[in-house]
């Protein structure tokens, strides 16, 4: 059996580890490290799961387990700073991260029988190739970012549990870009593809990214990147995360349109999930009802489909927060879902996000802090786990953190279903730091983009009312009415728990002006 990750192969059969096809000398137990990581990469493994599968149950020192993990890291390209492929979960164990070709069993002669495909095994994941870029111009061949980029990718989105990422050793087989799209799709079974166009003309740089369609060829998202040829480095991280954002908001868009063109007997499990999340963002009581049937129908086509069970947390929390049902039933139904969803998958952002969230609607603001930060870290390029790990720093009075928070969700993802959110943190963390002006800047912002809710527009309320405004906070009272005239101000203390009894206090006054 062989195992095949980034540029490496783990032969099982012959004991042996290769790395662009050349063997690489490892101690025994740094290659049972190995394979116990890759066999066990669903989840994460704990120092007493690897002394039982690894030196089967003897005392060992945790110097010693950090020495043979420092030894794997450094045999397959990795180490410790950059945990592309092993990486430490603190305080839990490790976690093999990267992304593993379907196994394969060898000939004779040691190759592989078939080139796994990314349609193996889950035909409705989708899952997305990231080809070597092309170089153009008077380049100096010692620039590396023509494939040292799409490598970063590759490492960068494997990071989302949702999609199914092409190793580097089957992508990089094409270099001829997206005129290759049929091919991909049929070698390679991707769905998406990601290419790249790097264009050096004397000292400066552009890269030109574009995601697309295997299928047809469309174009889902595209975007180019200028910079000094010295400033390569930090015109890579944008680009990463720029495509990692711009992936996680427009491939679910794309597969909710596909899905709309099916009737709902033909629907399969990633379908229905895609288009729940359509309906979940629309914030409204009839979509969040009509987003939790789809997710219910992805969880038994799939019962084994995490993210399907945390849509699920998120339409409760829904629920909850803008009170369109029994608060109390919801809000165990939020932290029940979104457990079911780590249970399937423990390194799944969204799970741990919606479980941070089924905190707020206990009031205990301060206890989704340890499972937002896990979002973030699991994902850095997760924009709305970014923002609401801001609005919970706001909340709690962590004002500069929870701006920063916010501006750098609104740089990940510009076009998010949820940016009035993000807009409303930073109006929560001026109301938080008794500053009304500017708080009603970027409140009427957040009210007046699509999509905001009743209570976006209480916070504009609030806002402008403190702020000497009253003609605009009685506009925005009426607008909040008109959305949801259920709403009061009690409903907004409970929704936005500020720490600080002063805010409370103000917030709670300039509500009761306007009767709610």
């Amino acid at each position: 059996m062989i195992h095949r990750f980034n540029d490496c192969e783990l032969d099982i059969a012959k004991v042996e580890l290769r790395a662009n096809g050349v063997p690489v000398a490892v101690e025994p137990q740094v290659f049972a490290l190995l394979k116990f990581l890759v066999e066990n990469r669903a989840r994460v493994v704990t120092k007493d799961d690897i002394i039982a599968g690894v030196w089967g149950g003897r005392i060992v020192s945790d110097a010693a387990i950090a020495s043979r993990i420092k030894s794997a890291r450094q045999a397959i390209g990795d180490d410790g700073s950059k945990q592309s492929t092993i990486r430490t979960v603190r305080n839990v164990g490790f976690s093999f991260v990267a992304e593993v070709d379907a196994p394969v069993a060898a000939t004779a002669s040691g190759e592989p029988q078939a080139q796994a495909r990314a349609d193996d095994g889950d035909s409705t994941r989708p899952s997305i190739a990231v080809l070597p870029f092309r170089l153009v111009g008077i380049a100096d061949p010692r620039i590396p970012i023509a494939d040292a980029l799409p490598s970063d990718l590759i490492a960068e989105l494997s990071r989302l549990r949702w999609l199914f990422v092409i190793a580097r050793g089957s992508s990089f087989r094409f270099r001829g870009g997206a005129s290759q799209l049929d091919s991909i799709r049929e070698r390679l079974g991707a769905q998406y593809c990601v290419s790249g166009v790097v264009e050096v003309l004397g000292n400066r740089m552009t890269v030109s990214v574009e995601l697309s369609e295997t299928r047809g060829g469309a174009v889902v998202w595209c975007e180019q990147f200028r910079c000094d040829r010295e400033a390569v480095h930090d015109i890579r991280n944008e680009i990463v995360r720029a495509v990692a954002a711009a992936v996680e908001v427009r491939i679910p868009i794309n597969e909710a349109r596909h899905a709309a063109l099916r009737s709902p007997e033909n629907l399969d499990a990633w379908g229905a999930y895609h288009l729940g999340l359509q309906h979940m963002y629309r914030f409204n009581k009839n979509d969040n009802e009509a987003a939790a049937n789809l997710f219910r129908l992805a969880t038994e086509l799939e019962p084994g489909f995490a993210r399907a069970h945390a849509g699920l947390s998120f339409t409760c929390f829904q629920s909850a927060f803008l009170r369109y049902s029994n608060a109390a039933d919801t809000s165990e139904a939020a932290r029940r879902h979104a457990e079911r969803c780590l249970e399937r998958d423990p390194l799944d952002p969204f799970g741990h996000l919606t479980l941070g969230r089924a905190f707020w609607l206990d009031g205990d603001v301060a206890a989704s802090l340890p499972w937002l930060e896990r979002a973030n870290a699991l994902n850095p390029s997760y924009a709305q786990a970014r923002y609401s790990l801001g609005w919970a720093e706001a909340i709690l009075g962590t004002t500069e953190a929870s701006r920063a928070d916010a501006d750098a969700a609104l740089a990940l993802s510009p076009l998010d279903p949820l940016v009035y959110g993000m807009l409303g943190v930073k109006a929560l963390s001026y109301l938080a730091e008794q500053q009304p002006q500017s708080a009603a800047i970027w409140a009427d912002r957040a009210a007046n983009s699509p999509g905001a809710h009743a209570l976006i527009a209480m916070i504009a309320t609030a806002s402008n009312h403190l702020a000497g405004d009253q003609n605009r906070a009685g506009v925005w009272a009426e607008k909040a009415r008109s959305r949801a005239s259920h709403l009061t101000r009690v409903d907004f203390q409970r929704a936005f728990p500020f720490r600080d009894e002063n805010t409370r206090r103000d917030v709670e006054g300039a509500l009761a002006q306007y009767a709610f």
